[in-house]
């Protein structure tokens, strides 16, 4: 689940923590990186709880109407597929998903009143309606909703994000609000994933995509720590008439792990680290910054180029001949 693009990310973050707080060590930092995974995992697990906790709200919601008209001797017209979703309940049931939010005690309970906000979006929404009114009645139909209810309703949803928020809080975590989007791609993934005859026991996605991703994300950690200064010092060498006292912090820390990743990883090509961190530019730092970070990585590029002095580099001549 944990790519490298998200893996870079998470550096990037923590790296500017490191430097931030004085006091933190590199055992510290690396240890917060990994919680940081862990968080964005848990993350998947309770957007995925979401269609339970919904679900439950809805037929409670359904109960509640069912008693008021019986109360007031009117007849009520009960519609119950929303609730009666075989692909919620078959998420319901799924014991990789029960037995995570269990052990990590994953809730949507202090989120309750932007929950509620969110239903009323749901039901409101011409999406739900269509479903609530179409003859068809299918698995593949009841999948489909919940996967356009993440990507066209629950996606950039500020209502979503005011529930991470206070999830955050009263779950001890971090990040969610930031990675909301990131990991609902995920989700939306694991749900054209599904197949109704898995049952309970249909595959989630790991945390790590491979153990090489994490490997990948301790070492450049790591070498960016180690090697902070030498790398400070090429951007330095780069700026002409430019007090290096006056890059953007978080240009500094970008312009960090991105060398950290060409020097420490030669097989991965140097356009798609070049493209990468040109990427968290654009996403976490000024509007010139992509502009900035792009000349400065050229130029160190174009320079270990011309001496053949890191193996990346050395290796793109040698097939370019």
């Amino acid at each position: 689940m944990i790519n490298r693009t998200l893996v870079r990310t998470k550096v990037v973050t923590e790296l500017f923590a490191f430097y931030n707080d004085g006091s933190k060590t590199k055992l510290t930092a690396e240890k917060e990186l990994l919680h940081s995974f862990s968080d964005v995992y848990n993350l998947y697990f309770l957007q995925l709880e979401f269609v339970n906790y919904l679900t439950s709200y809805a037929q409670q919601r359904l109960d509640e109407a069912v008693e008021i008209a019986a109360a007031m001797h009117k007849e009520y017209s009960v519609n119950s597929r929303f609730t009666q979703n075989r692909f919620a309940q078959q998420l319901f049931e799924n014991r990789i998903l029960r037995r995570y939010v269990e052990e990590e005690k994953l809730s949507w309970e202090s989120a309750h009143a932007a929950v509620e906000t969110l239903y009323k979006q749901i039901t409101d929404s011409e999406l739900y309606k269509e479903y609530m009114a179409s003859s068809e009645s299918s698995y593949e139909a009841d999948k489909t909703l919940w996967r356009k209810i993440f990507s066209q309703i629950l996606a950039d949803n500020p209502q979503m994000e005011e529930a991470f928020d206070e999830l955050e809080v009263s779950l001890d975590a971090s990040g969610w609000v930031t990675d909301m989007n990131i990991v609902m791609s995920y989700v939306v993934k694991t749900i054209k994933r599904f197949r109704e005859e898995n049952g309970a026991d249909q595959p989630l996605l790991e945390m790590f995509d491979s153990e090489e991703e994490l490997d990948f994300a301790k070492a450049l950690l790591r070498d960016a720590i180690a090697n902070g200064d030498k790398y400070d010092k090429m951007v330095a060498d780069c700026l002409k008439n430019w007090d290096p006292e006056r890059i953007a912090y978080m240009d500094k820390i970008i312009l960090t792990v991105a060398l950290a990743e060409l020097f420490s990883f030669p097989e991965i090509p140097v356009q798609v680290t070049l493209n990468e961190y040109l990427d968290l530019a654009r996403e976490y730092s000024t509007e010139n910054s992509p502009q900035f970070i792009n000349g400065i990585l050229d130029e160190i590029v174009q320079r270990q180029r011309k001496q053949n002095s890191m193996l990346k580099f050395l290796s793109l001549n040698k097939s370019s001949n």
